[in-house]
């Protein structure tokens, strides 16, 4: 299985990156970047809502890793949507990361202010350099056929919520239709699913845990990830997953564990009432 995927726009991304949520102290981050780095991760997952790109800038720079070694992801909060306030934004998110571009940006809610505003300065961002593939996060499929109505170009990607309790699989289809690559955050459920009795039998028959088999069954349906620990050992196991398939039996039961069970916000709940900001991922 390839580790790496190919976006619509040409540029590469890797299938599994690291999740930076939560890590809120530069010991956290030092910590955790170097574990991650060193087992092979190489996308790092920020936003401008986790208050830490600063943090994994300064990690990045601390460790002395090349910046063309690494992908960077970030996104772009409600509070600063709008044509300017998001070219802004992108400049304050490339002074925290200490880099002249960022590989990876993201709205990281749709909401109805300057919905077509904030997207056209995400394309032009990219036009000058600044950004080299633009995408979204937390988009239904009506969110993503209204941005088709105006877009010079359209997402690469979207990253949403998704895990065997919420298996999206309507929109991961929408989504590959549109060649944009689904991107799951929170790919376990926040741990909600690391108990259940189906998953577990499948680890045993493997002889893997059970983190393992969900990450796995995103990969095989070509679901990027980007699972965050500040275990230095989960961390290992999260990138353990390549010397193993799931059959298509195993898979079929791991989808039908879906119970359209969120652990964050409904986009369509941040999508209408827009300028009441939730706490959220």
């Amino acid at each position: 299985m390839e580790k790496n995927i190919k976006l619509s726009d040409g540029n590469i991304m890797p299938m599994e990156g690291f999740g930076t949520y939560k890590l809120d102290t530069q010991e956290k981050m030092d910590t955790a970047f170097k574990s991650a780095y060193e087992n092979g991760y190489r996308l790092f997952d920020s936003a401008q809502l986790y208050k830490n790109e600063d943090l994994l800038g300064n990690s990045i720079k601390k460790f002395n890793i090349k910046r063309e070694n690494i992908f960077i992801t970030t996104k772009i909060p409600e509070n600063k949507q709008g044509y300017e306030e998001t070219l802004n934004a992108i400049e304050e998110s490339l002074s925290n990361l200490q880099t002249n571009y960022i590989d990876l940006l993201l709205i990281h809610w749709p909401i109805h202010s300057n919905f077509f505003e904030t997207w056209r300065a995400l394309e032009d961002a990219k036009i000058a350099g600044k950004v080299k593939s633009i995408g979204v996060s937390n988009y239904h499929r009506a969110h993503l056929e209204l941005l088709k109505t105006q877009a010079r170009e359209m997402p690469v990607v979207n990253q949403i919520e998704n895990h065997p309790y919420l298996s999206q699989a309507a929109l991961i289809e929408y989504d590959k239709s549109q060649n944009i690559v689904t991107q799951a955050w929170s790919p376990m459920g926040r741990g909600s699913v690391l108990k259940d009795e189906v998953l577990q039998s499948i680890a045993n028959t493997h002889n893997k845990s059970t983190a393992q088999v969900v990450l796995r069954w995103h990969l095989q349906r070509v679901v990027a990830i980007i699972p965050k620990s500040k275990s230095d050992k989960r961390i290992q196991e999260n990138q353990n997953i390549y010397d193993f398939e799931l059959s298509d039996k195993e898979m079929e039961m791991i989808n039908s564990l879906n119970k359209n069970q969120r652990n964050g916000d409904d986009p369509e709940l941040v999508y209408e009432i827009e300028h009441q900001y939730p706490t959220h991922k």
